[in-house]
């Protein structure tokens, strides 16, 4: 390139934004010039992140008209309803945000505001807004300036499911969706029920039926089918930092044999960068995708069922927030989609 892409964080103090940093400090093509964090105003990175001590960085508590001023795209990893503040600004600077909350997820701003029960006060942007799933659709971020970068679980989910439902193989209108997630989901200032000894030495499902992801994934799930898809989806919390493993099941239409299903999936994936199809017989741990942008993906077929069992197991923190938003922002501007983010799994 011929500069630099200059980036700011909002919300730069979170699990989720130190991520980020981390990321964006490392990268071969981006300057990070704003750290944003109402919290942590003042404060140097290594007070906050203890493992990026000696870094020269420090939070500052921006106005969105300064901090779009320095940047050339903007992050936004704080809660839902914080980008809608930001992207209007964004907008009429010519620059381009990636929201790493909820707001730029739905093509219906009634969803929106149904499931996280508030207003969208910028609902006119979200034509413009494209859901930041490279591997479905990295074609319509290359052009776009706004994104927004996917849950968690949903990616977890919908890579499991894009072959599938891409060939039309499944039957009917239901998916079941079982995922387990680490605390770290949860955000740096969850309450009481993530804390250390209420979390350790048990697993919960929580959100049964009415988790906010819900509504994300049948709306991509049912671009895929070209038809309504319903998710019956329950996660669970699990006592470790990060990752997710999915197992999703899926009836499939008559005639499907394990070797299509294989197939599909290898043809899907064989050229992504970053999700990795199992030999048959592995199967997805979090431990082997921990610390990267990795998603890796076993597939198999209960014929007497003919129902595909999915798994699928990512970092919560990478592919399934800030490497992925790295990984947008990287189409965006038109540089190899895997710099800053290519680095192995930390194991064990």
């Amino acid at each position: 390139m011929s500069r630099l892409i200059k980036a700011g964080i909002v919300g730069a103090s979170g699990y989720s934004g130190g991520e980020l940093v981390r990321l964006l400090h490392g990268h071969p093509d981006v300057e990070l010039v704003a750290l944003s964090s109402r919290t942590y105003a003042g404060k140097g990175i290594g007070d906050v992140f203890p493992s990026l001590r000696g870094l020269a960085y420090r939070f500052e508590e921006f106005t969105p008209e300064d901090i779009v001023s320095l940047a050339d795209v903007l992050f936004i990893a704080a809660p839902s309803g914080v980008a809608m503040s930001y992207a209007p600004v964004v907008a009429a600077a010519g620059k381009k945000m990636i929201d790493l909350g909820a707001d730029f997820r739905f093509n219906d701003p009634a969803l929106y505001e149904k499931w996280y029960k508030m207003p969208h006060s910028c609902a006119e942007l979200l034509a413009r807004a494209v859901y930041g799933l490279p591997e479905i659709h990295r074609t319509e971020l290359a052009k776009a300036d706004l994104a927004g970068n996917p849950g968690c679980y949903p990616t977890s989910v919908i890579l499991a499911l894009a072959p599938l439902l891409s060939q039309g193989a499944v039957a009917g209108d239901l998916i079941i969706a079982d995922s387990k997630s680490g605390v770290s989901g949860a955000g740096r200032s969850a309450d009481i029920a993530y804390n250390f000894c209420e979390v350790d030495e048990g697993v919960r499902p929580y959100g049964v039926l009415k988790h906010r992801h819900t509504p994300e994934m049948e709306q991509e799930l049912s671009l895929l089918a070209g038809s309504k898809v319903k998710v019956v989806f329950t996660p669970h919390l699990i006592p470790m930092v990060r990752g997710i493993v999915s197992t999703v099941y899926a009836k499939v239409k008559p005639g499907c044999t394990k070797e299509q299903l294989r197939s599909w999936y290898e043809g899907k994936y064989s050229r992504e960068p970053f999700v990795r199809l199992l030999d048959e017989g592995s199967y997805p741990t979090t431990k082997a995708v921990y610390g990267s942008n990795l998603c890796d993906i076993s597939v198999d077929f209960d014929e007497a069922n003919s129902m595909a069992v999915v798994c699928s197991a990512l970092d919560n923190l990478g592919k399934g927030a800030a490497s992925q938003a790295v990984q947008i922002m990287n189409i965006m501007f038109g540089i190899d989609e895997t710099a800053g983010i290519a680095q192995l799994p930390v194991f064990p």
